[in-house]
């Protein structure tokens, strides 16, 4: 038997959703306990267990009744009891008997079997470590409503560099990747991490040098190896001053891909709506123009590579089209003659069909906004590169040979990035929706408010939207992070089952989009520590507060551990 912790008070209303424990001298009760309490039907039926975690604390002198009553008490002047209470709000009873528990029924701690009751893990056929509770005891989430079967998605929001966001996003796919809830499907299982800031995630396969012995014990308690990923490719962008294709890192040089596209595929896959990803193509004619050229580029592509297999010859980067601005100009191989084939059709020459019924101006809007963007995307598309060397840079993150695949977007600027995010997300969507839901694949992407904003419309953030609603169904299934919900389509965020919240700013944690937090976790995510992050998951009706251990896996340079390996390649 345990010792009891204390008992249901009676001066405090009990409901069967919450009440109030009157806790014994010499015994703790702290928030985010979990408590236990039998209680017997008032007509002699069977016992009803309450299960419930501590939401509010508070102590009192009883008997004072001015505030310079304490400093009576405190010099032994007037004698008083001090009162230590807990509100309990209720997660799970059984049976499912709604009444209220007794006052005076006896309150003891939740521990082994009917701690995992209280907070619904025994029920979870698949489940994967969240991160440690204040007890020291592991907690769990329900991977069903993770993979699709039962809901999707995963939605973090904190304070940049205090919440640990993408920490902890990678915490949850290393417990994802290595657990048995996956099954067979453990090792075809996928990873897209979008690397934004600085090169920190290009060392992923590198062991902590930093890692103590207690967090090799917090791994093993989760059940977690402390191992760095395996099975990893990095990726990042050219670099903008050569004509060599080289990888735009300063930090790491060994091992890294590049990623480019040609301007035949960018044409072939309707990816051109992309180049506007940041723009509101809803307003005005734009959107129009650019769904018309669109489609009007996709067949140049196709009628391309008819001609190429004609001739026998395999399918170009580069597109042939009738002379424009010059006679002899009859090859689009870089973006700048890209964007001239298109003035040339939409401005100078518009009796061609391209323009359509749109007027001149949202032309010449549709010029400016490209001449605007090649600076940023010149050296990302491109046609001047052999048909081989161009085949080595495509970017599939669906590859047998990799688990997880980093792709630094971190060098380009604003519209850059989105554009490689856009692009990379609707040729997976594609792929998958002829593939199905196997092998699922998880998208990390942090700075949502950016791809898929409250406000306005774009490709991107319909394609985020997309993958928030038909992507459980798909196998796609969305990370994503933000600073602020508040600003972050409602959509995307609404359709993530498990939310997360680390430390928030004091006016975003009023906000609408965090009502599963409960007032007193409110105000404590204005303390909370990096490493201590809120979960809520649909199973357990409140929030967990969990800690999850230092990464096993480098997170910059400087904690890079030197092996063996590397220690042969030193001179003295």
């Amino acid at each position: 038997m345990t010792t009891p912790i204390g008992y249901v008070l009676g001066t405090q209303e009990a409901t069967p959703l919450e009440f109030w424990v009157a806790v014994l001298p010499g015994q703790v009760l702290r928030l985010d306990d979990v408590i236990s309490v039998q209680t017997h039907r008032p007509d002699g039926g069977e016992i009803v267990n309450f299960y419930g975690v501590v939401d509010h604390v508070r102590t009192l002198h009883e008997g004072t009744q001015f505030d310079t009553d304490t400093f009576l008490v405190k010099s032994g002047s007037l004698p008083v009891n001090v009162s230590y209470a807990a509100h309990i709000q209720v997660t799970r009873i059984e049976p499912e008997e709604y009444l209220p528990p007794q006052p005076g029924d006896t309150v003891n701690l939740a521990v082994d079997e009917d701690l995992k009751r209280a907070l619904h893990f025994d029920g979870m056929e698949k489940r994967i470590p969240a991160g440690t509770m204040r007890n020291s005891s592991p907690a769990y989430l329900n991977y069903e409503f993770i993979d699709g079967t039962k809901g999707a998605h995963v939605n973090i929001s904190g304070v940049s560099g205090v919440a640990t966001k993408t920490s902890y996003a990678l915490f949850l796919l290393q417990g994802m990747l290595t657990s048995a809830a996956l099954g067979s499907h453990r090792a075809n299982t996928k990873a897209l991490i979008f690397n934004v800031k600085g090169e920190d995630l290009f060392f992923l396969d590198k062991p902590n040098a930093k890692l103590r012995e207690e967090d090799f014990a917090e791994y093993q308690k989760l059940g977690i190896p402390a191992e760095p990923f395996k099975d990893v490719r990095f990726c990042a962008s050219p670099r903008k001053t050569s004509h060599d294709v080289d990888p735009h890192l300063d930090q790491r040089a060994d091992s890294i891909s590049v990623y480019l596209w040609s301007i035949r595929e960018l044409c072939r896959d309707r990816l051109f709506s992309f180049l506007f990803a940041g723009e509101d193509l809803e307003r005005g004619n734009l959107g129009f123009l650019v769904s018309v050229v669109e489609e009007r580029l996709a067949r140049l592509a196709e009628e391309n590579d008819r001609n190429d297999k004609k001739a026998n010859r395999k399918p170009g980067v580069h597109l042939d089209v009738e002379p424009f601005g010059t006679p002899e100009k009859t090859h689009i191989k870089t973006f700048r003659d890209f964007i001239e084939f298109l003035e040339d059709k939409l401005v100078e020459n518009v009796d061609n069909g391209w323009l359509g019924r749109n007027v001149a101006s949202t032309a010449e809007a549709l010029i400016r906004r490209l001449w605007g963007v090649r600076d940023e995307m010149g050296h990302l598309i491109r046609g001047d590169l052999p048909p081989e060397q161009i085949a080595k840079y495509q970017l599939d993150p669906l590859s047998p040979a990799h688990q997880l695949t980093i792709v630094d977007i971190n060098k380009l600027r604003g519209k850059a990035q989105k554009f490689v995010v856009g692009v990379l997300l609707q040729k997976l969507f594609s792929e998958k929706e002829k593939r199905g839901q196997y092998p699922v694949v998880f998208i990390v992407l942090d700075e949502l408010n950016k791809y898929a904003p409250r406000e306005g419309r774009s490709p991107i953030k319909n394609l985020l939207v997309e993958i928030a609603e038909r992507g459980r169904s798909l196998g796609i299934i969305l990370i994503g992070a933000q600073q602020t919900a508040s600003e972050v389509e409602r959509r995307v965020v609404g359709q993530a089952a498990i939310r997360v919240v680390g430390r928030l700013d004091s006016a975003e944690a009023e906000r609408p989009e965090y009502n599963f937090l409960t007032g007193a976790c409110r105000k404590r995510s204005l303390l909370l520590k990096s490493g201590s992050m809120f979960v809520h998951q649909p199973e357990v009706p409140s929030p967990l507060l969990v800690n999850f251990p230092f990464p096993p896996y480098a997170t910059r340079e400087s904690e890079v551990a030197i092996t063996e390996d590397d220690d042969e390649d030193i001179e003295f």
